[in-house]
């Protein structure tokens, strides 16, 4: 994984919330899992995520940029310009 330090954060992050909030395995996440299909992630989920994101991240973030996520890193670099430490 090459990621930024920055960007490893986000992972983690991101991939706490799919452990927490969907009851998934940590050990099967990883950048490049698919979101429907490796991690069972529907169209619903991802609302939610979406959801979750903006709370950790403290602002709004236009849903429709999340559309073309196909894997968990899409949902990195999506989130990543609007992360704050």
């Amino acid at each position: 994984m090459g990621f930024s330090l920055d960007k490893n954060k986000i992972f983690l992050e991101i991939k706490d919330i799919l452990v927490s909030e969907f009851k998934l395995e940590a050990d099967s996440i990883n950048s490049e899992k698919r979101l429907y299909d490796d991690l069972d992630i529907d169209s619903l989920d991802l609302v939610d995520l979406v959801l979750c994101l903006k709370e950790h991240i403290g602002e709004k973030i236009d849903p429709g940029l999340f559309k073309e996520a196909c894997i968990v890193q899409d949902l990195v670099d999506i989130v990543d310009p609007f992360w704050k430490n």
